[in-house]
């Protein structure tokens, strides 16, 4: 599989990127980036170097939430498919 480079606008600033992942998708995350860039800047005025630290921590925050609510997700399905097992195992023995 060949590497796809896309050119992206993030903070005002062109990017190229090299990667495996679609045009599209690059597109995506680098929007993404430049959207909490330019929300953070409106909310802070901090200097560059600061805004892309205090950025990259909101992301990551971003991040280990989608993951803690992954696993919560992740928990309850389990929790239901052996409920439902339960279930269809009581019901299979009334039926009998």
């Amino acid at each position: 599989m060949e590497k796809i480079r896309t050119t992206v606008r993030i903070a005002g600033k062109d990017y190229t990127l090299s990667g495996y992942d679609s045009e599209e998708y690059v597109r995506r995350v680098a929007s993404y980036v430049d959207r909490k860039i330019t929300e953070l800047e409106l909310a802070t005025r901090l200097p560059s170097q600061q805004l892309a630290v205090l950025t990259s921590v909101s992301i990551a925050d971003d991040l280990l939430k989608a993951h803690d609510e992954n696993a919560r997700l992740r928990k309850e399905l389990s929790q239901t498919r052996e409920e439902l097992e339960r279930l269809r195992a009581r019901f299979q023995t009334q039926a009998e």
